[in-house]
């Protein structure tokens, strides 16, 4: 991989950087609030594969002046060699010049012949890169032509639940019987207050639908610390009035109340609590995925 290909796989990658940074791709993969960041490696990218290009092409330029240069100075080389000496030192120097070839003969003809080296061959040849470079494209094939989705059930129901940590308090709900809440809230308020402020509320929650092997419906959002490769998911049990066709993966806003009823999580026996379902009805997918208000 020489340079000029080098520079043409940053600026790509830059480019599919800045284009995921300023659309809503980058939701996929890391939290809203490191989007400069990836703006500005993106720009730094497209900048140093410019700049690549241009060193590259005044290092040519500069080779070539230096070529036309030696040129020159051959030429003015044989121009004044051919200002020659004199008749009678040219003579003295012709003699001196067959004698010196007349021993070179001998010299040749005493000395062994010698064999050709086949690696003279290939030492004249310009060594070229390591050809496993170019699998340093493959991400950026995979960045452009394969963009996966979101995490979703699969990876929630092999991952140990977030909610293992107890918060240090729980703001005071609005009023009205009928109030929506944030997953996680409702998690950490059934878990660890014990429902206390939600009793006689009907509850709104919006999440993704997932399903145990037993077949035990869950509603998840997975929780960020920095990036896709740290989620870990939030679950709420669903009880009550299900559906009887349920979708994987499938968004959904359920509306119940609480109940002390909780379970154990098979991985890391976290705590998952459950809501009594009333009403459920599917929702379109938010345009973040993750939950970024667990700081657990």
């Amino acid at each position: 991989m020489n340079r000029q290909a080098q520079a043409a796989v940053l600026f790509l990658t830059g480019g599919a950087i800045l284009h995921a940074a300023l659309t809503d791709l980058y939701l996929r993969y890391v939290k809203a609030g490191l989007q400069p960041l990836l703006v500005a490696a993106g720009i730094v990218l497209i900048a140093t594969a410019i700049a690549t290009v241009w060193y590259e092409r005044q290092a040519e330029r500069v080779s070539d002046g230096d070529a036309d240069g030696d040129g020159d100075g051959r030429q003015a080389a044989r121009t004044s060699a051919g200002d020659g000496p004199e008749p009678e030192q040219h003579h003295e120097a012709a003699a001196d010049t067959d004698t010196d070839t007349s021993r070179a003969v001998d010299a040749a003809a005493e000395a062994p012949a010698r064999t050709a080296d086949p690696d003279d061959h290939e030492h004249a040849h310009a060594h070229h890169e390591p050809r496993i470079s170019w699998l340093l494209v493959l991400p950026l094939l995979a960045l452009i032509l394969v963009a996966p989705p979101a995490l979703g059930s699969y990876s929630a129901m092999r991952t140990g639940t977030a909610l293992q940590k107890q918060p240090w308090g729980f703001a005071d709900l609005p009023a009205g019987e009928t109030i929506r809440l944030n997953l996680v809230d409702y998690a950490g308020r059934a878990a660890y207050d014990h429902g206390r402020s939600l009793d006689h509320r009907h509850i709104k929650i919006a999440g993704l639908l997932a399903l145990d092997r037993d077949g035990t419906p869950y509603l998840v959002r997975m929780a960020l610390s920095c990036c896709a490769a740290d989620a870990q998911p939030v679950k709420i049990g669903l009880t009550g009035r299900i559906p009887p066709v349920l979708r994987p993966d499938s968004w959904l806003e359920v509306t119940g109340t609480y109940t002390a009823k909780q379970t154990k999580d098979p991985v890391n026996d976290g705590i998952i609590p459950f809501l009594d379902v009333t009403e459920v009805k599917p929702v379109k997918a938010p345009r973040d995925p993750y939950d970024e208000s667990w700081n657990g």
